[in-house]
């Protein structure tokens, strides 16, 4: 057999992987997080189909918001805050070579319980003229981190659990420390035994670690385009800022520093720069508090 024919019939074996290989491409499907669009939750927009294959930048309330391709079409998945407004919401788009548009969205309502806890450590609700230099460095360390941005192309906005437990506080509670009134819970509280070793939900780069006055001792991790995680009230922290996780990497273990009234993991979603609740990033069956299932 002459050189060109062996050519040629190596050329024929790779066309039709390669054609399902870029088949597969052009319809590749990005796992997402539940669509909800209350405060505190998540709002899933279809931009315009475009034949444009670069990633267009979309603002919310003047904050880049992660977009992410599914089959034909770029997605935005828009944080919304718990203070946010109902009705009418707006996100910009602007796509290479196009001009710049604006989309709507609406916020639906959302009543979240009230819960009252008892905190013994009264500093701690209650803290001294010389804590407050701290919880505003404090603040600012951790707001830094939570609007963290990098552009990530590959993401996968689906979580594993960092750790199983019982949910003891959900998401967006109306709080009363010692029958005082405090903002509403940014995060989800998962109740384990002191020392349970916590694991990165999905891929990420830790940015930030400390010891805080309310929050103990945390890690931050940026999983890519405006979604931050945070773990609160840690035990041990065993990694350091600019260390890559893979998804389910043990990065510390289930403490209870800071504001606690007990051992438990507090975890924070951080999505352009709004904080949403964590288990629209879970799948379904695992999203209910107390679920028999997170204890196997």
């Amino acid at each position: 057999m002459s050189g060109r024919k062996e050519s040629k019939q190596v050329m024929n074996m790779f066309k039709v992987p390669i054609l399902i290989l870029l088949l597969g491409l052009s319809s590749l499907v990005t796992a997402l997080p539940q669509n909800n669009a209350i405060p505190g939750g998540v709002a899933i927009i279809k931009l315009s189909k475009s034949d444009n294959h670069k990633r267009p930048v979309v603002t919310y309330n003047k904050r880049r918001v992660m977009v992410v391709r599914n089959n034909d079409n770029w997605l935005a998945i828009v944080g919304i805050g718990l203070t946010a407004k109902t009705g009418r919401h707006f996100i910009k788009i602007k796509s290479q070579g196009e001009i710049p548009y604006s989309k709507s969205f609406t916020v639906k309502p959302k009543k979240y319980k009230t819960q009252h806890l008892n905190i013994t450590n009264k500093r701690k609700v209650n803290p001294y003229a010389k804590d407050l230099d701290r919880i505003r460095a404090d603040k600012k360390e951790i707001i830094s981190a939570l609007k963290h941005w990098s552009d990530n192309d590959t993401i996968t906005p689906d979580f594993i659990l960092p750790v199983k437990g019982i949910f003891t506080s959900p998401f967006g509670l109306r709080r009363f420390f010692n029958n005082q009134p405090r903002k509403p819970h940014s995060g989800l509280d998962i109740a384990a035994a002191q020392g349970t070793a916590l694991v990165s939900p999905a891929d990420g780069t830790v940015i930030e670690t400390g010891d805080y006055f309310f929050n103990g001792n945390s890690v931050m991790i940026d999983h890519g385009q405006g979604l931050v995680t945070m773990y609160s009230h840690m035990n041990e922290i065993n990694v350091k800022p600019g260390q890559v996780l893979k998804r389910g990497e043990k990065f510390g273990t289930v403490g209870q520093t800071g504001r606690v009234t007990g051992a438990h993991l507090h975890w924070t979603v951080s999505l352009n720069n709004q904080r949403v609740d964590p288990t629209l990033f879970l799948k379904p069956p695992t999203t209910a508090p107390g679920n028999p299932a997170l204890q196997k």
